[in-house]
């Protein structure tokens, strides 16, 4: 272990998921990782101020389950003794799709782990512990500190729960920090440019609450996801099992359409969506907590990779690079297969002369490919609704036809079904939908889907 060492001290802003992965991944390639949260980190999972999404439904991918349990051995593992509830993938889920009708609900082979963004958070967090990560909670970075010529940077200026002002020097330091402020904070001291950003504006607004799972709930599902009908409506809802035997459930709509944070207002909204499936499952559940509210207004992805150098030492991470639209579930995941990019690319510069030079550019230029995906798979459907702010691709009526066929063949086919999962999933990347003779396919049924002349 010691022969990878590429460095002593490594900082990360940051304790969401995203700090977490990374501070796991760099564990074996420094002799020390402290992580800095300004919230307080509790000795149980529970929600965080800092992170007010995490009171809705988090989905973990199965590529992010994947990348979580590759930097830590033991994770799924622990999920579950949390009391995180394992689904079949697909099989046990309810796909409602206006267009499509019901998805068939077909095995595709794996397991699906759901469990509450804190349970997710916590059992992470304890396993970074376990590789000797520090965690300094109610640390609020104030700063980072780079040499004379704006080279390298050195440390993090942060202060405590006491107003204390704190130095921590630091080889690398990567700003998981969400908004990424420490690092555009950074260049604009040092007089260079921020990133260019592209930005979708979905503003979407969601309300989730908790509930007691009914004592006899539907047999047909363990997750039910019902989406908007397109321009008619904007509303959707999601449920999911989470610990404790409880259900988590996620309302939401577009622009001023926001659920109501009543009990009667929420439930009407249940009941207003394009299938009775979900307000007809919580019409016997009890709420077991109060209804919560979340604002989402922007998709951003800062392309840290256009600029020149960044200060040696400083990776942006996770959200900081980008922030997806929640509604997809992708962010932890993405952050998650960040964090073994990270780890994959320090193995290989463990034994070279100087491992650190040049770290930043590699990983933001290798990062592309894991958030491009996710990128595409989330910007294209968002640009169904008219009312999505952002530059358009100039074929996007063509685009969204041929998503359109390809999801009525995934309807017919199996084994397409399970491949579009497969890349949703982010097990495979979208170039495995690239096959010409399944774009034939897909092209074929576009033709027969055309309304008739």
């Amino acid at each position: 272990m010691t022969s990878k060492r590429v460095g002593r001290e490594a900082v990360v802003v940051g304790a969401g998921v995203g700090g977490i992965a990374a501070a796991g991944a760099l564990a074996p390639f420094f002799d020390r990782i402290t992580v800095l949260e300004r919230d307080r980190l509790a000795a149980e999972p529970a929600w965080r101020l800092g992170a007010p999404q995490g009171r809705h439904v988090h989905v973990l991918l199965a590529g992010g389950q994947r990348a979580l349990e590759q930097i830590f051995p033991g994770f799924t593992e622990a999920l579950l003794a949390g009391g995180a509830v394992a689904t079949r993938a697909n099989s046990d889920s309810r796909f409602e799709a206006p267009g499509f009708g019901v998805m068939p609900q077909r095995d595709f082979g794996w397991l699906a782990y759901n469990a509450s963004r804190p349970l997710i958070e916590f059992t992470a967090r304890r396993c970074a512990e376990g590789l000797g990560v520090e965690f300094r909670e109610r640390a609020r970075v104030r700063s980072l500190e780079a040499d004379v010529a704006g080279r390298t940077v050195l440390a993090v200026h942060y202060e405590d729960d006491a107003r204390a002002s704190h130095r921590l020097a630091a080889d690398l330091i990567v700003d998981a920090s969400g908004r990424g402020h420490p690092t555009l904070d950074l260049l604009e001291a040092l007089g260079r440019p921020a990133p260019e950003e592209t930005v979708i504006g979905v503003d979407l607004a969601y309300a989730s609450v908790v509930l007691e799972r009914p004592p006899d709930p539907p047999r047909d599902w363990k997750v039910v996801l019902t989406l908007p009908e397109f321009p008619q409506s904007t509303r959707a809802g999601l449920i999911a099992p989470i610990e404790q035997d409880r259900w988590i459930l996620t309302l939401g709509g577009r622009q001023d359409d926001a659920p109501p944070t009543d009990e009667p207002g929420f439930r009407a909204f249940a009941a207003s969506l394009s299938t009775p499936t979900i307000s007809g499952a919580i019409a016997g559940a009890r709420l077991a907590g109060d209804i919560a509210s979340y604002g989402f207004r922007d998709s951003v992805w800062r392309r840290f990779e256009r600029l020149e150098a960044l200060p040696r030492g400083l990776i942006p991470f996770s959200d900081s690079v980008c922030r997806f639209n929640p509604v997809y579930g992708q962010g932890m995941s993405v952050a998650a297969q960040e964090g073994a990019l990270i780890a994959e690319i320090l193995s290989e510069r463990a034994a070279a002369p100087d491992p650190l030079a040049g770290l930043a550019d590699e990983f933001l230029e290798k990062a592309q490919a894991v958030i491009e995906g996710p990128w595409q798979m989330s910007a294209i459907p968002d640009f169904a609704n008219p009312a999505t702010r952002g530059e358009r691709p100039p074929n996007i009526d063509q685009i969204l036809a041929y998503g359109a066929a390809f999801g009525e063949l995934a309807r017919r086919d199996a084994e397409v079904h399970k491949l579009d999962a497969e890349v949703r999933q982010l097990i495979k990347p979208p170039s495995a939908l690239a096959d010409p003779a399944l774009t034939a396919r897909v092209m074929a049924v576009m033709r027969e889907m055309q309304p008739a002349a």
